[in-house]
Order: structure tokens, then C-alpha cells, then sequence
């Protein structure tokens, strides 16, 4: 399979553009959203990454039992793809902790 840099970039564009969207909160003034649509969003988030994992990790084993259907390139994407999402989820778990030990150590 022939990998092309433009249709893994117009993936990634797709992906984000969608990822903006499903961010844009609702309004509701009567109750606070804010709680139920992080907690929506940070699962929505683990559930993908964990998703891309699985798929990666049937892709291998597919590959490993001989399925002529897969290449190794298919593979590799595959389980890089899963790699890149894994560590952006840690960057942000970081980022969120960070900012969380700023505030607890703000003086009141």
C-alpha cells in the first residue's frame, strides 16, 4: 500500500475539525454544563485513544497471522496513530494536573 502524506493530513484535519465541534458547549443557563461536558469530553477522549489502540493492536496480530489483506505500512500507521494520540492524552493529563496544583496552591 502506498502511504500518502496528503490523505493522512487531510485525516488529521478531518479529526481535528471534528474534535472542535464536539468541544463547542451548549447553552444552558438553568444548571452548570461545564462539569458534564469536561467529564464527556475527557472520556469521549480516553474512549478514542483507547479505541486506536485496540484497532492497532488487531492490526498486528492480523498481520502476524499472515492476513494478505493488511501490509506492514497499514500497521505501522495504525499503531503510530495510536502512539501520537497516547501521548498527546498524557500531555494533556499533565497540563490539567499542572494547572490544578497552581490553583490549590493559590493563597485564598
Amino acid at each position: 500500500m502506498d502511504i500518502k502524506a496528503d490523505s493522512l493530513y487531510r485525516e488529521m484535519q478531518m479529526l481535528a475539525a471534528q474534535t472542535k465541534t464536539e468541544l463547542t458547549p451548549s447553552v444552558n443557563l438553568q444548571t452548570n454544563p461545564s462539569r458534564e461536558n469536561f467529564a464527556d469530553m475527557l472520556s469521549s477522549a480516553i474512549n478514542g485513544v483507547n479505541e486506536m489502540q485496540l484497532h492497532g493492536r488487531e492490526l498486528t496480530n492480523r498481520f502476524e497471522m499472515g492476513d494478505p489483506n493488511l501490509s506492514l505500512a497499514d500497521v505501522m500507521v495504525a499503531k503510530e496513530k495510536a502512539g501520537i494520540a497516547f501521548e498527546a492524552t498524557v500531555q494533556v493529563r499533565n497540563k490539567v494536573m499542572e494547572a490544578y496544583n497552581k490553583i490549590m496552591q493559590m493563597p485564598v
